[in-house]
C-alpha cells in the first residue's frame, strides 16, 4: 500500500520502518523541515530513535500536502494537543475512500474529544468507518528493536480494524482486531493520566503495594468513565487497557511515569516539562479526563488527587492520605 506517516517522533519513525519491513511504500512526515533534512541525511532519528538506521528508500518530508497525496492510508502519529492544527491544513483533501489510523493518545483540552472524534469534527469528507486506533503495551523504543510486542486495532467498522491488523502484522508485532474503538481510545488515554500517579507514589518513597492499588483501583476508575461513555468493559481489561496500564506505570521508558516521579520527588512540572524532548501526553489529559469525570458526574478519585497534585500543588503525601482515608467501600 501507499502510506503516510504523520508525526515523526520515536513512535511514528518506529511505525515507518516497521511499515517499511512489510514492503509497503512510505512516506514519513516532519512539522519541522530541518527534522526532516535531518533524517533524509543521517539515515537515523537521533532525537526521538537514535540508534536505529532508517531506510534508505523511505521517503521523508516536511510538506504536508506531497506527504499525503495519493496515499491509500495515513497514520496519525501527531500529539493529540497538537493534531487539530495539523490536520485542519487538509481539509480540502478528499478522504472518502482513505483509512486513517491513529496511533496517538489523548483526550484534546476544551473540547474533550478522543481523536477520531477530533479527525470527524476536522475533516469534512472523512467517514466515522473509515477511522482505527492502534493502541496496547508497546513502547517505540522496544518495536523498533523488534522485541515481541502485542496490540489491538479498533474500528466501529471490523474491516477497517483487519486492514490494519494486515498491514501492521509482523513476527514480532502482533495486532488484534475490535469494534469498540470508543473504548480503546479511552483507556490508551486514561491510563497515561494512572502512570502519571504511579510516578508520584514511587517519587514519593512509597512501595509496590501501593502502586499495585493504584494501578488496580485505577482499572475499576477507567471502566466506570467508559461504561458511562458507552465503551465495552471488556475492553479495559485487555491490551489498551490493563496491558497498556501494566508497562506505562511500572516501565523506565514511560515519559508519564517518569513526570510523575519527579513531581513526587518535589520538583516544578514546568521545569520538567521544559527539560524533555517527548511529549508526556498524560499531563494534558489529565485535564481532559477531570472536566469528563465532572461532565458525566463519574467519581474517579485517583485521576482527581493526580489532578490536584498537577495543578493545584497538592502534596503527594496529603493526596496518597486522602485516597487511603477515603468511605469504605465494597471491592465491586
Amino acid at each position: 500500500m501507499r502510506i503516510t506517516v504523520l508525526g515523526a517522533g520515536s513512535w511514528g519513525t518506529t511505525l515507518a520502518v516497521l511499515l517499511h519491513y512489510n514492503a509497503h511504500q512510505v512516506r514519513l512526515w516532519s512539522f519541522d523541515p530541518k527534522h526532516a533534512e535531518s533524517l533524509k541525511t543521517l539515515h537515523e532519528n537521533k532525537d526521538f530513535l537514535p540508534g536505529i538506521v532508517l531506510p534508505a528508500d523511505l521517503e521523508i518530508t516536511s510538506d504536508l500536502d506531497s506527504a499525503v497525496h495519493n496515499s491509500e492510508l495515513i497514520v496519525t502519529g501527531v500529539p493529540t494537543q497538537f493534531l487539530r492544527s495539523v490536520i485542519k491544513n487538509l481539509t480540502s483533501f478528499n478522504f472518502h475512500d482513505i483509512v486513517i489510523v491513529n496511533v496517538a493518545k489523548g483526550i484534546e483540552n476544551r473540547s474533550l474529544f478522543t481523536i477520531s472524534e477530533i479527525l470527524l469534527d476536522v475533516l469534512p469528507t472523512l467517514k466515522r468507518e473509515n477511522i482505527v486506533t492502534i493502541s496496547g503495551p508497546s513502547f517505540a523504543d522496544e518495536v523498533s528493536r523488534q522485541v515481541p510486542t502485542a496490540v489491538v486495532a479498533a474500528s466501529t467498522n471490523i474491516a477497517a480494524a483487519m486492514l490494519a491488523q494486515q498491514t501492521f502484522m509482523t513476527p514480532y508485532f502482533r495486532v488484534y482486531s475490535s469494534e469498540d474503538i470508543h473504548g480503546v481510545e479511552l483507556a490508551g488515554s486514561i491510563k497515561n493520566v494512572i502512570a502519571v500517579g504511579a510516578g508520584i507514589a514511587d517519587g514519593a518513597g512509597f512501595g509496590d503495594n501501593t502502586k499495585a492499588a493504584i494501578m488496580t483501583r485505577a482499572t475499576a476508575e477507567i471502566a466506570r468513565l467508559g461504561k458511562v461513555m458507552g465503551a465495552r468493559q471488556e475492553t479495559f481489561a485487555g491490551l489498551s487497557g490493563i496491558g497498556d496500564l501494566i508497562v506505562t506505570c511500572m516501565s523506565k521508558h514511560s515519559r508519564n511515569r517518569h513526570v510523575g516521579e519527579e513531581i513526587g520527588k518535589g520538583r516544578k512540572l514546568s521545569d520538567i516539562l521544559a527539560e524533555m524532548k517527548m511529549v508526556a501526553e498524560g499531563v494534558p489529559t489529565t485535564r481532559s479526563v477531570h472536566d469528563l469525570a465532572k461532565k458525566h458526574d463519574v467519581e474517579l478519585p485517583i485521576c482527581n488527587e493526580v489532578y490536584e497534585v498537577l495543578f493545584e500543588y497538592k502534596d503527594p503525601i496529603i493526596a496518597t492520605s486522602d485516597l487511603m482515608t477515603r468511605d469504605a467501600k465494597g471491592e465491586h
